[in-house]
């Protein structure tokens, strides 16, 4: 008998069928840590998306033979764990390649353009009582002929580099960083591009070497009409040097879809940045219906194919 248990269903909007091999399917909404072990009792395949999945968790479960992230981010996993008990683990690939970097460039021309001052102004009651038929109260800036820093060259980077370049006219160079790399990328010294970029989008996954990549000394190094855009991952950019950063005019704003800690139950720094030059989104960038049918029906493929015998985007 095989069993299929997906921990976290609520986590995606989208239809997801049932694998065609499972004896048994279940489908939880949310699940905490203290349920995770009963749950997933004589599961085959555990499918999660923000339920972690660690060496104290996984030790209870022999019967687990493969783990399904719902997600492009594993590290709720214990990967080491998993390969050294041949537990398979795939996740989503190139899901979000176009409403990443959608979502990024509507962070970068709300920014530049200053949409959220101008519209504080309107609702303050500035235009009604201007002499002209518009006013410049705050600065706007074109993207045509701007440079774009992109740190993080994969799929989502190279996405939002061709919409930069493409749709823009905006000049694109990708930050250099210790392998791997990938091919047919040409890597710009990462502090040149902290000193050139206008715009600075992150794009790359969160590990101990990229860990606050960006803090207060690249925040120094940018230019004061910089913008840094974020969504990729939390931790990514130190968030006490971001808030120094904007307070001492350090860049000119930012952008941010991700936190350190997802859901700020209680509370975060950033959410007490209220400026017209700092947007936070909830971890929406990824979230569009046609991405998230994607990812659902990417997620019961790597199960279907793992259980074939022709496993596709393994981890482990």
């Amino acid at each position: 008998m095989t069993k299929v248990v997906f921990l976290d269903r609520a986590s995606l909007k989208a239809r997801v069928r049932k694998p065609f091999f499972a004896d048994e399917y279940l489908e939880h909404e949310k699940t905490a840590p203290d349920e995770v072990v009963a749950r997933l009792q004589g599961a085959t395949v555990a499918i999660t998306n923000k339920v972690p999945l660690r060496e104290a968790t996984l030790k209870q479960l022999p019967q687990l033979k493969m783990i399904a992230v719902a997600a492009t981010g594993y590290d709720v996993i214990d990967v080491p764990y998993c390969k050294a008990h041949g537990i398979a683990v795939a996740n989503i690939r190139n899901y979000a390649v176009h409403t990443v970097p959608e979502h990024a460039f509507a962070l970068i021309l709300a920014l530049r353009r200053n949409i959220l001052a101008y519209r504080q102004d309107v609702e303050a009651g500035v235009w009604q009582k201007s002499d002209q038929f518009c006013f410049f109260n705050h600065d706007i800036g074109d993207l045509h002929g701007a440079t774009l820093g992109i740190i993080g060259e994969g799929a989502l980077g190279r996405g939002t580099a061709q919409i930069a370049e493409k749709g823009f006219g905006m000049r694109v160079l990708y930050a250099d960083h210790a392998p791997p790399k990938m091919d047919g990328v040409t890597f710009t010294p990462f502090d040149q591009v902290l000193a050139e970029a206008d715009v600075i989008s992150l794009h790359c996954p969160l590990t101990p070497d990229t860990k606050n990549i960006i803090g207060i000394n690249e925040f120094r190094k940018m230019k004061r009409s910089a913008l840094v855009i974020n969504t990729s991952r939390g931790g990514l950019v130190d968030e006490q040097a971001l808030i120094q950063a904007l307070d001492q005019g350090l860049i000119a704003g930012a952008g941010f879809d991700v936190l350190t800690t997802e859901p700020p139950r209680n509370g975060h720094p950033l959410l007490d940045v209220r400026r017209p030059n700092f947007i936070l989104t909830p971890h929406v960038a990824w979230a569009s219906d046609g991405a998230m049918q994607f990812l659902a029906d990417q997620l019961i493929d790597n199960i279907e194919a793992w259980q074939k015998g022709t496993p596709q985007h393994l981890v482990t």
